[in-house]
């Protein structure tokens, strides 16, 4: 029997190229509406904000979630009763101009008195059809070798991309509008999960970045690979040259007491205990004490056993942390020469480019940010000393929620561009303690940008805290948008600082009665696997079939029952629908990669300072193994499907061509079904009495601490200025926290530490 397919790919009155544009019009009417093919890179790689919250990127969901807008841009924009920003909008006379012009080149095409090929071909009947595809051929290599790296970035971004869309259940945007359209810009952002970071800004940002990458990541296998194609600049650290030193060393606390840090060339005494000072390191290079991340540097060394160190800002403090004078160990950092970086990344931006860095030197899980590296304020500088272009400073907050979880969300926030002040340039020309100054300076600015985009407290214990107020405090009936629960988070954590700092760390007994309430509040919720968004619910009384209570019926108590049995029948169809592909396709891979990424978790945390559980390197991690795993999986099941069936080549490879849906819908599938076991828990816990019981206090619970929350803050706020009493976008956070940073009153580590005690 001949197969259907070749009767039509035969029919000698349809020739096979004419079938080609025919085709082509669908994609045509869906891509067609936009000016550029760097437009249609961004659509397809970000989210430019034509969801229903407006095109400023105030709150917008990243393409990840939401493939209509993706398909049908124009459609959505209309529905959506938005417009999309006129740098990815064609006119309506553009528009126009376009599908005349398109249906112009089908005719072209469709009919060969009209095919300006065929008729070059008949009037030159010397050239045959394969010179003309040759030429064509040639100029498309061409093309593609010189825009190979464009090519490579873009077709990086798209794979980025389908990466986030499958590992994140959300990603939103804030403060696009603060991101320059043209010119050289430095995005500067928190390092809090490793690979997935670059990953984050890159797919949700217009501009194209190239990132500075630890050598150490540029050398592995893969990271590497799309490092390079991504224009990245690998740098080499100091601490992934760490070494142990020989012997342990000692500082007398005399010696510590008496040094004046006003000085520009203040110094401090080390001792050493069977050392090498002499041969195993020199003038320049840092040394490294134990539980820091904080290197100091070596003034000089006069013998085996006796050198200086130089004393910068926050080295005081990090000598007193040390059970001086007994003799402890240390690592040696050696002086990395990084003049060959700067000057790539000041070629970069002399030409418009745009530079990523991660300012505090290596990722890592904790709530805070570490200091600063002083190299984005050298980049900085010495752009405006070369170039004489003031490089706007953008910060970038990544702010994860469930980070090192799969199918977690995230917000990105872009701040407002922070700036050298032109005046301190002869400052960093006259080099010395001038340049170490207005270096610290912008330092100093630009933490104060990347903590007014990020949510910042001293520990995780606080987080958990003030994530809770802030779901207590809002109303129960409105949906927050990404800038509000930021906004509403900042407020609460710079408010709970200033708090602490204006008690002295001990605040009122109200509030650390209301604390403590909040704090039982949550563990009882994670004790019962519940929501706080589900406890409201939780107050309508279960009515028995057949009685009539106040505000319910039969008819009521008979739909809420349907209701809960259809979704329990909901569950069931879609654990079904999942389980085989997700059986075949994920499981392997999940567990495979879930078993990997807890390994190198280990190791990562083994080596770091500065990790608390190395959660930082999970996700991307595990990304990482199933970028190998996954084509791996579908190789090796190909393989097997053309060894033990008889299948032909066409079927083999719609086979293998249907792994990759079955693998992403059994992905959805198995979400929709755990949000369907997380809406019922509340109706399952409630047939265990003990549970029951404790389902049943919740909503008064809730209630009262809602109502003791607003009252505490209505009582409190006005003491917290624009923290209470600011509007929106009014607020500058970046004045705010300064502000609680200069506050007289004693340091918030000191606080928190006695808070702690």
């Amino acid at each position: 029997m001949v197969p259907l397919r070749q009767p039509f790919l035969h029919q000698p009155s349809v020739n096979n190229y004419n079938i080609v544009p025919v085709c082509t019009i669908p994609y045509y009417l869906t891509f067609v509406k936009f000016n550029r093919a760097h437009n249609i890179v961004q659509y397809l790689t970000i989210d430019h904000g034509c969801g229903k919250e407006g095109h400023n990127g105030e709150s917008v969901t990243a393409v990840a979630s939401s493939s209509s807008r993706l398909l049908f841009p124009r459609l959505t924009s209309h529905v959506h009763g938005g417009s999309c920003p006129p740098n990815l909008q064609m006119s309506e006379l553009d528009y126009t101009k376009a599908q005349l012009a398109f249906f112009y080149i089908i005719i072209l095409l469709s009919l060969d008195i009209f095919n300006p090929v065929k008729i070059f071909l008949h009037v030159f009947p010397s050239i045959a059809p394969w010179h003309i595809a040759a030429l064509a051929i040639a100029c498309m290599l061409y093309t593609f070798i010189v825009n190979m790296r464009e090519l490579l970035y873009f077709a990086v971004k798209i794979f980025f991309h389908s990466i986030l869309s499958i590992f994140f259940n959300d990603v939103q945007i804030v403060g696009k509008e603060n991101i320059p359209n043209y010119g050289p810009v430095i995005f500067t952002s928190n390092h809090a999960n490793q690979f997935m970071d670059g990953i984050m800004i890159m797919c949700t940002c217009q501009r194209k970045i190239s990132y500075l990458v630890a050598d150490k990541s540029w050398n592995r296998p893969i990271i590497g690979h799309l490092a390079w194609a991504m224009g990245a600049v690998p740098v080499k650290r100091a601490q992934d040259s760490a070494k142990v030193g020989t012997g342990n060393i000692s500082i007398q606390l005399h010696d510590i007491s008496a040094i004046d840090e006003s000085t520009s060339d203040a110094t401090v005494r080390v001792s050493g205990n069977n050392t090498k000072f002499l041969t195993e390191m020199k003038a320049g290079d840092k040394i490294r004490l134990p539980g820091t991340a904080l290197g100091i540097k070596i003034a000089s060394i006069s013998s085996d056993n006796s050198l200086t160190l130089k004393v910068e800002e926050g080295i005081i403090d990090l000598l007193s942390s040390q059970p001086f004078p007994e003799f402890v160990s240390f690592d040696i950092l050696p002086r990395i020469d990084q003049a060959e970086v700067y000057q790539h990344v000041l070629e970069k931006m002399a030409s418009g480019g745009t530079i990523g860095i991660f300012p505090e030197g290596g990722s890592h899980d904790r709530t805070d940010l570490l200091p600063l590296k002083v190299g984005v304020a050298l980049i900085a500088y010495s752009e405006l000393e070369k170039d004489g272009i003031n490089v706007p400073i953008v910060p970038v907050g990544l702010n994860y929620f469930r980070a090192h979880r799969f199918r977690g969300k995230a917000t990105v926030e872009f701040g407002s561009p922070t700036y050298i002040d032109p005046s301190t340039l002869a400052d960093y020309q006259r080099g010395g303690a001038d340049k170490r100054r207005v270096c610290n300076d912008l330092l100093a600015k630009i933490e104060n940008s990347m903590r007014s985009v990020i949510v910042s407290v001293p520990d995780y214990e606080t987080m958990q805290l003030i994530h809770a107020a802030r779901r207590l405090y809002r109303q129960d009936a409105r949906t927050e948008t990404a800038e509000q629960r930021q906004d509403m988070g900042r407020r609460f954590a710079e408010g709970y600082k200033r708090l602490l700092l204006q008690s002295g760390g001990e605040p009122p007994e109200e509030w650390v009665d209301l604390q403590k309430r909040i704090m039982d509040y949550q563990k009882e919720l994670n004790e019962l696997g519940i929501r706080d968004y589900q406890v409201s619910g939780l107050d309508h009384e279960e009515v028995e079939i057949g009685s009539e209570t106040e505000g319910h019926s039969k008819a009521d108590t008979v739909l809420h029952r349907m209701n809960v049995l259809g979704h329990i029948f909901h569950l069931l169809f879609i654990f079904v629908l999942a389980a085989l592909p997700a059986l075949f396709l994920n499981f392997p891979v999940g567990l495979a990669a879930r078993i990997y990424s807890n390994r190198r978790r280990k190791v990562a945390l083994a080596a770091s300072k500065v990790k608390i559980k190395g959660y930082d390197v999970v996700l991307s991690e595990r990304v990482l193994a199933c970028i190998v795993l996954v084509p791996s999986l579908w190789i090796f099941y190909g393989i097997l499907l053309l060894v033990f069936t008889s299948l032909d080549g066409p079927t083999l490879a719609f086979c293998f061509t249907c792994f990759p849906l079955f693998s992403y819908w059994s992905i959805m599938a198995a979400e929709s079904g755990m949000v369907d076991i997380k809406d019922l828990r509340p109706y399952v816990m409630r047939m265990i009495p003990s549970a029951r019981r404790r389902l049943a206090r919740l909503p008064a619970t809730r209630k009262a601490l809602k109502a003791d929350l607003r009252a505490m803050v209505k009582k409190i706020g006005p003491s917290m200025g624009d923290i209470y009493y600011g509007k929106g976008k009014d607020l500058d956070w970046q004045k705010i926290q300064l502000e609680t940073k200069n506050m007289s009153s004693h340091d918030l580590e000191h606080v928190s530490s006695k808070k702690d005690e």
